[in-house]
């Protein structure tokens, strides 16, 4: 095949950055922008409908972005009669029409997807460039080399690393603060009255090509989960910079007192949402920190605020890209606590008489979006409590959330939130009892379950399965050391009553 082109430069939804490193030296005489919308990606896991249109949305704002640079695009729109819904074919066909040299990309965020680009390349012969994403401070090469030699991989001293070696919150090579977080400052609860004069978020209005989207979404993915009617997500780079100013100015500041906290029918509260802007790359992990940086240095957000925002950033999301890339692909399949519940239905329709559950189940379904307290300590929690197999808690997970990439949602589900990966990620279950939810929130005020109860009409299914778990899987977490005061109060629990929990456990799973 004669090359008629030098590169067809790949784009993914998940790529949307005019400084990717793929478009690095692009020679628009020479190259030509591959993009496609393919509706096996809307369906591999049921994705619901706000997460759809804000990739198809955001990649089509960027593709007009390129265009209007005089840059070749070829793009395939999911209802485009000819498209073959899968990447593999969308890619096979762009290959046919412009017989590039060779393919180039930045590297992807999913192991599948990357793997069937692999398995085009190699079934036209082409050679397959990838490229680091720079929109991370860190590679994976740097984290196969922090991981060199260890028994025990732990985000804390990988984050302490990353701030020395980046210079993030420093004082030479010493914290700022002289301390390396503030956890036990960022742990409060909003008390009896709640929320206090919270900011609006910045929302946006969906423009002509977003409502195109939103109608394409409805009529062709009708029965995908999810709703839209209030989509107002940011899909370009300047709503994304407006997204995080605004949170620079009227939410940092009380984020990292209040980043634990939840309260019914509050979703944004002091958090930023500025997730799904960075893992579309509307926004870099290095803008968005030193964003974060600047306002703790000109007195505007507390030391405590910045450092937990940071810590999540630098910290976490760094370290789970690191866990995804180096672990794959068995990582996938891991179920160290061997559960094999199936995930309820509930979890896609939000009717549950659980307060907590309902809130951020609800929640979740109309706007695309949790805090990460409700996506770890509710929704998390209770498929870890009840025994859910891991891979369908991934997957509810990567299908509802529009800020869900595999690299990120992948290790934050299946090893955090639900220890299937024996402690590679955490270094014990993230479990607790009703009590746990009642303190952070306002949850139990009007629920008909008493958090106090593990046992009884009014016994709070969290408290009932909690004490379940730590029965269940004694000998396993007996060897976990940070586990050892939850133990000595389950060992304070006569026989006959925990034969009664675990009854009532039981009846729950089977009516629920």
């Amino acid at each position: 095949m004669n090359a008629q082109i030098r590169h067809l430069v790949l784009v993914l939804g998940d790529q949307l950055a005019e400084d990717a490193s793929a478009l690095a030296n692009f020679d628009p005489t020479q190259d030509v922008v591959w993009m496609a919308e393919a509706m096996q990606e809307s369906t591999h896991v049921p994705s619901s409908k706000q997460r759809i249109a804000v990739f198809l949305s955001a990649m089509r704002h960027f593709a007009q972005t390129l265009r209007d640079k005089h840059w070749p695009v070829d793009y395939s729109e999911l209802d485009d009669p000819s498209n073959s819904g899968t990447l593999h074919g969308e890619l096979t066909r762009a290959i046919e029409r412009h017989r590039p040299a060779a393919l180039l990309m930045t590297a992807p965020g999913d192991w599948r997807v990357l793997q069937a680009i692999k398995a085009v390349a190699k079934a036209h012969d082409l050679p397959l460039v990838l490229r680091d994403d720079t929109s991370f401070f860190t590679t994976v090469r740097d984290f196969a080399a922090h991981t060199k030699g260890r028994k025990q991989l732990r985000m804390e001293y990988w984050y302490r690393e990353q701030r020395q070696r980046f210079g993030i919150l420093m004082e030479g090579q010493q914290p700022v603060g002289g301390q390396w977080n503030f956890d036990a400052d960022n742990r409060e609860s909003f008390g009896k009255k709640g929320p206090q004069n919270l900011p609006a978020p910045k929302r946006f209005a969906p423009d002509e090509t977003t409502q195109a989207v939103l109608g394409v979404v409805a009529r062709l993915l009708a029965d995908a989960p999810g709703q839209l009617q209030d989509f107002a997500w940011p899909v370009t780079r300047s709503q994304a910079l407006q997204a995080l100013q605004d949170f620079i100015q009227y939410r940092l500041p009380l984020f990292g007192q209040y980043e634990d906290a939840m309260w019914a029918g509050e979703p944004w509260l002091y958090h930023s949402q500025l997730s799904v802007c960075m893992n579309l790359k509307l926004l870099s992990a290095h803008e968005v920190v030193q964003a974060a940086q600047d306002a703790w240095r000109q007195g505007h957000a507390p030391l405590a605020a910045v450092e937990g925002f940071v810590r999540q950033i630098l910290g976490w999301r760094e370290y789970v890209r690191g866990i995804y890339w180096t672990q794959m692909p068995g990582y996938i399949d891991l179920n160290a606590l061997d559960a094999q519940e199936d995930l309820p239905a509930f979890f896609w329709t939000g009717e549950t008489d659980m307060a907590c559950l309902r809130d951020a189940l609800q929640q979740t379904l109309r706007h695309g979006y949790a805090h990460h307290i409700q996506r770890l300590m509710v929704l998390g929690l209770y498929g870890l409590l009840r025994g859910v197999r891991p891979q369908q808690m991934h997957a509810w997970f990567l299908s509802v959330y529009v800020d869900a990439v595999e690299w990120v949602e992948l290790p934050n589900t299946l090893g955090m939130s639900q220890f299937g990966d024996g402690g590679l990620m955490a270094s014990k279950p993230y479990v607790a009892s009703g009590k746990y939810i009642q303190r952070m929130s306002n949850h139990c005020q009007g629920c008909k379950f008493d958090p106090g109860q593990s046992t009884g009409t009014t016994a709070c299914p969290y408290t009932t399965l909690y004490w379940d778990f730590l029965k269940r899987h004694q000998p396993l977490l007996a060897k976990n050391p940070r586990m050892g005061m939850q133990l000595k109060n389950l060992h304070r629990l006569t026989e006959d009553a925990l034969s009664l929990i675990q009854s009532q456990a039981q009846a729950h799973r089977e009516s629920h």
